[in-house]
């Protein structure tokens, strides 16, 4: 998919040279010039935007194509499917628009900044959220663990470990725990033979042997009871985490988000589970050294909002059970790291039911962005919309490829949903459903592609309910 013709056009793009904000190579499906094989240094200064993908690959760009007298719904993509349309690797590179808001995330996971997106529901508010769990450089990621504490048993100790260490220990002690087992198990049954065998042979009282041995079984089992609490609970396990970690939170309740502690119906008499067997971590504690994601950040309610704020600012918070009818009430564990990086979203109500301190530790240690519903309708912004399609299609697996012209009517639809005079809608997920009806129409009808009358037929069938309303009062009219 990569081409290694793939440079920027003077006559179709109106960006300027500047330095990639990143510095990575790029192997030229992005849209950014190719890095010579023979001579590292010899790359040429990137346009603007490259880095991020923003360009089309200039040779699928017509000979003749001329933007200032030209208007070709595809911005003079010379194609004829979108098989034919390379798509970027990277999730940030295949956001649409959003030029702002997709350099201040690439800033913003290159130094650990969290990020606050407003905007209208479908802009890529969280594609550009799981964009930056890629982007995260990533660090040495940790294991916790929490152990029993013989002191205060209502306060298990907390841990910290390399990430895969936490499984060796746990082996270490489980192994460990086997072999005092199989020592007390052998103790037991020899000392019950002992005991058998004097009651039998010697005193020759069978009934005193059998309650001798019985007592003796009784203590045993008894006092292995507690054997378990010296195994220590692996509370996050990053060993087989390859990328940074990623916690979609949104619409967590209070022991999701901030960690629980199960209740024990079995509080004592030597049947209770200890209290660090009984920990759960939450969104912010899995999340450390990762990303956090809260769409909808509004409808948390007020508490979570504050104690979420605490674990911003510290970057550690306590676990501790959420119900007061709980057990797990009256624990409180050790500080559990909770170094996140927090990327919320809402939409334009969202800043009025939100704590303020929490949005001023946001902004105070991050950005704030709002994310755009329009953007020009030029040759290029048609081209990248080309490429949205061919996005969709591959992203589903299951739609025929879309023609040249299925494609100039999805542009065309772009242009009405905007409502503005030479702009284009970024209300993209609204238009991808849109390219999935028409894909399945065309699917139903066994064709070999999407065609310009499946998308017709697709802005019929996916009418709002509004608008379906609306027709059936005019026809009854």
């Amino acid at each position: 998919m990569s081409n290694p013709n793939d440079t920027d056009d003077p006559s179709t793009s109106e960006t300027v040279p500047v330095p990639a904000d990143d510095g990575s190579e790029s192997d030229g499906r992005d849209g950014s010039r190719p890095v010579s094989d023979d001579d590292p240094s010899s790359t040429p200064t990137p346009a603007a935007g490259d880095a991020l993908g923003q360009n089309i690959d200039a040779s699928l760009i017509a000979d003749d194509f001329d933007p200032e007298t030209d208007d070709d719904l595809l911005g003079g993509l010379d194609v004829e499917t979108t098989e034919a349309i390379p798509i970027p690797d990277r999730l940030v590179d295949q956001v649409i628009g959003q030029d702002t808001a997709r350099d201040i995330v690439e800033k913003a996971a290159t130094q650990r900044r969290h990020v606050m997106m407003i905007g209208s529901p479908g802009t890529g508010k969280s594609m550009l959220a799981k964009a930056m769990s890629q982007l995260l450089p990533k660090e040495e990621l940790q294991d916790v663990l929490v152990y029993h504490n013989p002191d205060d048993g209502n306060e298990p100790k907390v841990r910290t470990v390399p990430a895969g260490k936490g499984r060796q220990i746990i082996d270490a002690h489980r192994e460990e725990a086997r072999k005092r087992n199989r020592m007390r198990t052998f103790l037991m049954w020899t000392l019950i033979a002992i005991i058998g065998g004097y009651a039998i042979f010697l005193a020759g009282d069978l009934l005193l042997g059998a309650i001798a041995a019985a007592v003796v079984y009784l203590m045993f089992n008894y006092g292995s009871r507690g054997s378990n609490a010296v195994i220590p609970n692996l509370l996050v396990d990053n060993a087989d985490t390859e990328t940074v970690p990623f916690e979609d939170a949104t619409g967590a309740h209070a022991g999701a988000l901030l960690g629980d502690v199960r209740h024990d119906p079995f509080q004592s008499g030597g049947m209770e589970t200890p209290s660090h067997n009984r920990v759960e971590p939450g969104a912010i504690h899995r999340a450390n050294k990762g990303v956090l994601f809260v769409d909808e950040i509004n409808t948390l309610d007020i508490r979570s909002q504050q104690k979420l704020m605490t674990a911003i600012q510290e970057g550690e918070f306590s676990i501790t059970g959420q119900s007061e009818r709980s057990s797990g009430a009256m624990v409180h564990t050790e500080p559990v790291p909770t170094d996140f990086v927090m990327v919320a979203a809402g939409n334009l109500d969202a800043m009025e039911n939100m704590h303020p301190a929490l949005r001023s530790r946001i902004k105070g240690y991050g950005y704030e962005v709002y994310m755009n519903d329009t953007i020009d309708d030029t040759p290029e912004m048609r081209r990248k919309y080309a490429r949205f399609v061919a996005q969709e299609v591959e992203k589903d697996g299951s739609l025929p490829h879309f023609t040249r012209d299925a494609i100039g009517e999805v542009v065309h639809d772009a242009q009405r949903r905007a409502m503005r005079k030479d702009h284009l809608t970024l209300k993209l997920r609204d238009l991808g459903g849109l390219v999935r009806v028409a894909g399945d129409i065309a699917r139903a009808e066994d064709a070999e592609n999407t065609t310009r009358d499946h998308v017709l037929q697709a802005k019929q069938r996916s009418r709002s309910i509004e608008q379906q309303i609306a027709d059936n009062y005019i026809e009854r009219r």
